[in-house]
C-alpha cells in the first residue's frame, strides 16, 4: 500500500470537512471528531473502500486533492 492509515484518514477527514462545511446538519451528520473516530476503528481495505475510488476516479487523485 502506497498510503498508510493516518494519510486515508486525514485526506478522508479533509474531504468530509469540506463536504460538511455549509451543508452540516447536527441531527444527521457525525462532527468531524466523531468521524474521525469511526475511521481510526477501520482498517486500511475499509479507508480505502470509504473513498469511492476506482478506475476512473483513482485512488492517487483522490490522495492528491485531499492530503
Amino acid at each position: 500500500m502506497k498510503y498508510t492509515k493516518q494519510q486515508l484518514i486525514e485526506a478522508l477527514c479533509a474531504e468530509y470537512d469540506y463536504l460538511c462545511h455549509d451543508d452540516f446538519n447536527p441531527d444527521e451528520d457525525p462532527t468531524l471528531d466523531e468521524y474521525m473516530d469511526t475511521l481510526e476503528k477501520m482498517d486500511i481495505n475499509d479507508l480505502v473502500s470509504e473513498t469511492f475510488t476506482d478506475e476512473n476516479y483513482t485512488l492517487d487523485e483522490f490522495m492528491e486533492r485531499w492530503l
